[in-house]
């Protein structure tokens, strides 16, 4: 199994440090980690440090023995996908699974079919718990680079993002509507590749003759339709096999 992460940013140098607050915690009393063995510490923007436990101390204190900090690379392509807020708690799952699969960053997108409105305290919570998720997910998944979650975009600004994308796309399943399939699509080998992922009632003609414009063409996953909250993860899990970045 491979070694626990947990959030620290600053990274420490090499020598020893103590993990407490609620980092600490988790390690000490919800992991349960002794002397001897391996953790990773991270600021989740690519840096890590590897450790070890040398002991533990109370409920939420682990005195840790830090080697040499490296930083990972930037993956290339880099993934975005433009995420439409779903009803309840899918927005949530949405980005939970798409950061355990790897995407690099989310947008959630307030789409005209949205029934979900992100406004006030309600918007900034909603962005906050996506955040969250991200992080924890991440943190999961054992990633050491976590994926951004930017402040909600309206449609104009999302077809600003996908002008600027050296591949763009419109996750539709209607081939009346002239969708591609992803699997075939021809894909740049790095740069920036955005996807959009539509609301329950779909993508509205107007949004996507808007996206048509700034290059973003419908494209489809595959035979069967999925649900708002699972398509940005097959999606990003597709072109991370055909990019390579899962080879």
């Amino acid at each position: 199994m491979t070694a626990p992460v947990f959030v620290v940013d600053p990274l420490p140098g090499t020598g020893e440090f103590v993990l407490d607050g609620p980092e600490g915690r988790h390690a000490v009393s919800v992991r349960r980690l002794r002397a001897g063995e391996e953790v990773v510490l991270t600021d989740g923007r690519g840096g890590s440090a590897p450790c070890v436990v040398r002991a533990t101390e109370g409920k939420d204190r682990l005195v840790l023995t830090v080697g040499a900090a490296v930083t990972e690379e930037e993956p290339a392509p880099r993934i975005t996908v433009v995420q439409a807020l779903p009803k309840g708690d899918r927005g949530e799952l949405a980005v939970e699974t798409m950061t355990e699969t790897g995407v690099d960053a989310i947008v959630p997108w307030q789409a005209s079919r949205c029934i979900t409105q992100w406004k006030g305290d309600r918007g900034a919570k909603s962005l906050a718990k996506w955040r969250s998720t991200a992080r924890e997910a991440g943190k999961q998944s054992r990633r050491v680079r976590f994926p951004e979650v930017a402040d909600a975009m309206t449609t104009r600004q999302v077809a600003a993002l996908l002008a600027s994308a050296d591949f763009a796309a419109v996750l539709h399943e209607d081939r009346d509507a002239g969708s591609e399939p992803l699997a075939t699509a021809a894909l740049p080998a790095d740069g920036h590749i955005v996807l959009v992922v539509g609301p329950e009632g779909g993508v509205s003609p107007e949004e996507l003759a808007a996206f048509a414009a700034a290059g973003a063409q419908p494209h489809r996953l595959g035979p069967s339709v999925l649900r708002t909250s699972t398509a940005g993860t097959a999606a990003t899990a597709l072109l991370l096999g055909r990019t390579g970045r899962w080879s």
